[in-house]
């Protein structure tokens, strides 16, 4: 009989404290939140808490373009301030004093795309903030050779692909399909419909090499399984929004911030400076 392996060591977790994260939809429909929390539910750890915030009118319905996404940003960063910090708080940094803790640990801003919003988080809060994007690209950057994004109209295909380059990862990626859908559609066509529009996709872009598929619209939550059944186990279906809560998880556990000493140092001085608050 063969011996048994020496035993490795191991160690076991213990309980932590609680983190809470907003997930930020910028766009102004409120199922589309809804449903990105009811996605959480299965894997989301006792100790994680996580609120949902949609973009109040008049941002877009929807983001389907650049313009969306100025305006969504515009809208939600001065809808968002009061919950990024208590009147204490805005006032103790207002004054110089130490600020005080933070209603939210870290952010993740639900739309797939390069969001202006993300930057603009970044230079107001300290906590980590993801957008779903960047999430589902690195990700699948780190479980397979080739990534490829399941999109909705052929807009956000070129999209995609020049936030893909943006991302440094165009050397790692086939490319992004369409699947002739409008994000609103996502919800009111007949789910069968949308279902088979989204798994042909995926089956184009393994077709072309990818190994990694990325659900590329938040309004597509829910459909992870339906497409990983149609691709086949070899290859993985990402959906950022999931892996986005994750990734802030094991940031905030890590205690890393936003990086304060470049590019997303704080705006808030230079506003005070022109008498803007």
């Amino acid at each position: 009989m063969a011996a048994s392996p020496p035993a490795l060591p191991a160690i076991t977790g213990h309980p932590l404290p609680p983190i809470s994260i907003l997930l930020i939809n910028p766009n102004s429909t409120p199922s589309m939140t809804t449903a990105c929390l009811a996605s959480l539910a299965p894997t989301l750890p006792a100790s994680v808490s996580v609120t949902g915030f949609t973009a109040p009118r008049p941002a877009p319905s929807a983001i389907e373009g650049h313009l969306d996404g100025v305006l969504s940003a515009a809208d939600c960063i001065r809808a968002l301030l009061p919950y990024l910090h208590d009147e204490a708080e805005q006032d103790a940094a207002r004054a110089g004093s130490a600020a005080r803790t933070p209603k939210y640990d870290a952010f993740l801003v639900a739309c797939f795309s390069a969001h202006p919003l993300i930057a603009a988080l970044r230079e107001e809060v300290a906590g980590p903030v993801v957008g779903i994007m960047e999430a589902a690209l690195y990700a699948s950057r780190m479980l397979g050779g080739r990534l490829g994004v399941v999109a909705t109209g052929a807009r956000s295909v070129m999209m995609h692909e020049d936030a893909i380059r943006g991302y440094g990862l165009a050397g790692h990626s086939v490319g992004a399909e369409g699947t002739g859908m409008g994000v609103l559609e996502l919800e009111t066509l007949e789910r069968g419909e949308v279902e088979r529009r989204m798994c042909d996709a995926a089956e184009r872009l393994v077709g072309r090499g990818a190994d990694c598929v990325c659900l590329g619209c938040a309004g597509m939550v829910g459909m992870r399984e339906r497409v990983g059944k149609r691709v086949g186990e070899g290859v993985q279906v990402v959906e950022g929004v999931g892996v986005g809560v994750q990734f802030l998880v094991g940031l905030v556990r890590e205690g890393l911030r936003t990086g304060k000493g470049g590019v997303y140092a704080s705006a808030g001085e230079g506003r005070g400076r022109r008498g803007q608050g």
